[in-house]
């Protein structure tokens, strides 16, 4: 990956990336605690509270949000990675570097900023229920493992997204990511653990990666019908023997995540998405049913 990703990942947003931003209802971003742990996270605005100013930085017109747990890590000067995705359209454009604070939110400096590609996002239609800086009136439950509702959305859910980080002599580098899939694609053990398949993609490796040097990992699923958001921490492994793994169609390898903190909030986005159309890679896996696909847009 040397020679494609001096190509791919530049210090800088191309024109393409600036645009792209500013459509956006929704955002990833993916922080680091003062505790070192990682969180994922979604927040929403109406078009336009991202937009980019020059090609080295991203500003973000986004209020403080307390019942975040990755928050906490969004202070001036912290690393923290975004995920732009348009799930209307499938496109999406990842960066990360520096956060510094402004009255209306942050700025975020870029380091590394590159696209990835449209496999595995469902595609699904947005819409505001409430004005984006009203919070949600349902206050957070917190624990260590997943509760019943916890374990629902987690089984039913055909996306996550994913935090990861490592360091090194260069500082602190985060990055946070989409995964898609078929229903049920994430599968909860006895042990608690869940295992996640990792299907074809880029092949940049970044999250594995980071995995692979640094456990911490934090995960994001959401109910798009509620705007609930389900957000934990704890530690990944890449999963060496694949044969202890359920197969699942498509899955080149696997790698597991087990919660420490596990955080539900109830209402947390001002935003719902309504199922428009499952990605052709993902009916793929299903074997093509199309007469279930219409079903679950018929939902």
């Amino acid at each position: 990956m040397g020679e494609v990703g001096r190509k791919a990942i530049r210090d800088h947003l191309i024109d393409q990336h600036r645009e792209f931003y500013t459509l956006l209802p929704m955002v990833v971003l993916g922080a680091v605690d003062a505790d070192d742990d990682v969180w994922a996270t979604l927040r929403a605005g109406y078009p336009g509270f991202l937009h980019a100013p020059d090609p080295s930085r991203l500003r973000v017109a986004l209020p403080r949000e307390g019942a975040d747990p990755a928050e906490a890590g969004m202070e001036d000067g912290a690393a923290i990675a975004l995920l732009g995705i348009d799930l209307g359209t499938r496109r999406r454009n990842r960066l990360n570097g520096t956060l510094h604070r402004h009255a209306g939110g942050f700025d975020l400096v870029v380091q590394e900023s590159f696209g990835n590609c449209p496999k595995y996002i469902q595609l699904r239609h947005a819409s505001f229920i409430r004005a984006p800086q009203q919070s949600s009136a349902l206050p957070p439950h917190t624990g260590s493992t997943l509760d019943d509702e916890s374990r629902r959305l987690v089984e039913q859910a055909d996306t996550l997204f994913v935090a990861s980080y490592f360091e090194d002599g260069n500082g602190r580098r985060i990055g946070v990511s989409h995964r898609g899939g078929p229903t049920g694609f994430v599968r909860i053990g006895d042990d608690g653990w869940l295992t996640i398949p990792d299907f074809p993609g880029n092949r940049f490796f970044n999250t594995l990666g980071n995995i692979a040097i640094n456990r911490k990992a934090g995960l994001a699923f959401v109910d798009f019908a509620s705007g609930s958001l389900l957000q934990m921490t704890g530690y990944a492994e890449l999963v060496q023997d694949a044969s202890i793994c359920k197969p699942l169609a498509g899955a080149e390898r696997y790698w597991r995540f087990r919660p420490r903190k596990v955080v539900w909030r109830p209402d947390a986005l001002p935003i719902r998405y309504d199922m428009v159309e499952w990605s052709p890679f993902t009916l793929n896996m299903r074997g093509g049913n199309k007469a279930e696909a219409a079903s679950d847009r018929a939902q």
